[in-house]
């Protein structure tokens, strides 16, 4: 077992950007028209809140926008159907969770070659002609413009393509036709309304060193007043693949921020684009969706720690996804079947998805962050922190930590008396996959199942009630290995009934 101690200074402010609530990732746009895929999104916002979403396929002939058609003379023309960009922006509007628009893939008709990613068949071609391209982003756009309002539509982020730097997901990783392609788009978009913000170039892994600073370059040389800059994160070895799944090994965090502060330290050599936001798209652990890793209490744990650091350089970053109604490689067999997602099919939480739960409360000033834990002090006085236990190998040990926080009573408190409320998410108190697995692990759940497996996927919530010391409270928690605690500290105000006694109630003589 290991202990730590940490006494909070009176005046201390912490530097703490956290966005763990701006964006999240989805599967494929077109699976948002399934009730299972909206029923889990709806759960996700219940929980946390997202204030944007962030997928693929947009302009994928799955969703319909783009069509052609022959005239008399045999001319082709271009027309766009919207019938499904309509359904599904209304349900995201429900939501309350705004689109953070990715341009592509590229429509079978205005594709210039058949190359294509994925069990769906994304083309990842450049456009066979630009004016057609251009034509098309334009009339999205001025289409969304008029349904949702110039003024709410033009605050969607643009960003142009995704992961061109592989060539899975770009024709041969064309570094000049992608710079050509995001020259076309941007002027497009900002001919549409000049308010949109544009960025990218959504790169990941290969080569990024190398594709942000041409990138940077090329834009500077054009002269493009560039809003943002997109990358990708993933923090895991290649996977090993047995049967349908691919396994993993973490990588040591302090390689990934190093990587990322490179980008930071690239964007911030250019004079024009110095300070220039950089918003991490898509983040996780393992970049494949078939990974056990992610369904796990490791994974909650390792993400926490993420969640605290990764706002240090970075103005958001979007966890990939937030559900596992996801169809890369396939519709997957069973309900825990590795996928990004924060829920799993069936909307049974995962623990990551407490992770970020947790991390949404922790709004105030920071007056503490370590490599274990994050405390800050709400306007209302009350203190809320999130602490973890991540392991790299599975042979970590129980960590004790213990927190002096400075403190005051309130007019109508018991001068010193605080509540503590805890809520823990580990492998013995929140572990879904475990029940799962002693279940037999079954690939279709009755509804029993899924009753019994939702109730084992909650947080288990503790409390106490503590008195201050010379002016400081102390907090102990308890973070079982790959655990997640949460906690809020806040004082006593006693309402009891007349002749209420708790102790008499319990069957103990008063105190």
């Amino acid at each position: 077992m290991a202990r730590k101690n940490y006494e909070i200074r009176q005046d201390a402010q912490i530097l703490f950007h956290n966005k763990a609530d701006y964006c999240v990732g989805t599967g494929r746009i077109g699976l948002a028209l399934q009730k299972e895929y909206q029923e889990q999104l709806a759960l996700v916002q219940k929980e946390i809140g997202f204030s944007h979403i962030r997928g693929h396929g947009l302009f994928s002939d799955d969703m319909g926008i783009y069509r052609e058609y022959e005239d008399e003379n045999g001319k082709k023309h271009a027309e766009y159907c919207f019938t499904y960009l309509d359904l599904v922006m209304d349900r995201y509007k429900e939501l309350k969770i705004r689109p953070f628009l990715e341009l592509g893939f590229m429509p079978e008709k205005l594709a210039s070659g058949d190359q294509t990613v994925f069990y769906w068949k994304g083309n990842v071609t450049p456009p066979s002609d630009y004016a057609g391209w251009r034509a098309l982003v334009q009339a999205t756009l001025r289409h969304l413009m008029e349904r949702y309002g110039a003024d709410e539509v033009t605050q969607w982020p643009v960003e142009v393509w995704n992961e061109p730097n592989l060539p899975g997901f770009w024709k041969d990783a064309d570094m000049e036709e992608y710079f050509r392609l995001f020259r076309e788009t941007f002027a497009a978009v900002k001919e549409t309304d000049p308010r949109f913000r544009v960025g990218g170039p959504a790169i990941c892994g290969v080569e990024d060193e190398k594709w942000i600073r041409c990138f940077l370059e090329f834009c500077r040389e054009e002269k493009i007043p560039l809003d943002f800059l997109t990358r990708h994160h993933y923090t895991t070895e290649v996977p090993e693949t047995d049967g349908h799944y691919g396994y993993v090994k973490l990588r040591e965090p302090e390689e990934g921020f190093k990587n990322l502060q490179s980008t930071r330290d690239i964007v911030d050599s250019f004079e024009e684009y110095r300070g220039l936001a950089i918003h991490i798209t898509e983040f996780n652990t393992s970049y494949v969706p078939n990974c056990p890793l992610h369904d796990t209490n490791q994974n909650a744990a390792y993400i926490a720690h993420q969640l605290s650091r990764l706002g240090d350089v970075n103005e958001s970053y979007s966890y990939w996804t937030f559900g596992d109604i996801f169809e890369e490689f396939g519709v997957p067999f069973t309900p825990f079947h590795g996928g990004f997602g924060l829920v799993a099919d069936g909307g049974i939480p995962k623990p990551t998805l407490w992770a970020f739960h947790f991390f949404k409360k922790l709004q105030g000033t920071c007056v503490h962050r370590s490599d274990d834990a994050v405390i800050v002090r709400g306007e209302d006085g009350v203190y809320r922190g999130a602490a973890w236990n991540r392991t790299m190998d599975g042979n970590g040990e129980t960590l004790e930590l213990e927190f002096l926080l400075p403190v005051e009573g309130g007019e109508d408190s018991r001068p010193g008396t605080f509540c503590i409320v805890t809520q823990t998410v580990d492998e013995e108190t929140c572990n879904p996959l475990k029940l799962w697995h002693d279940m037999g692990e079954p690939s279709s759940l009755s509804e029993e199942q899924k009753r019994l497996l939702k109730e084992g996927s909650r947080p288990f919530v503790g409390s106490c009630r503590k008195r201050a010391a010379d002016g400081k409270l102390q907090v102990e928690l308890t973070v079982r290995e790959n655990g997640v605690v949460y906690f809020e500290a806040f004082p006593v105000r006693e309402e009891s009934d007349r002749g209420y006694s708790y102790q008499r109630a319990i069957g103990r003589p008063e105190k």
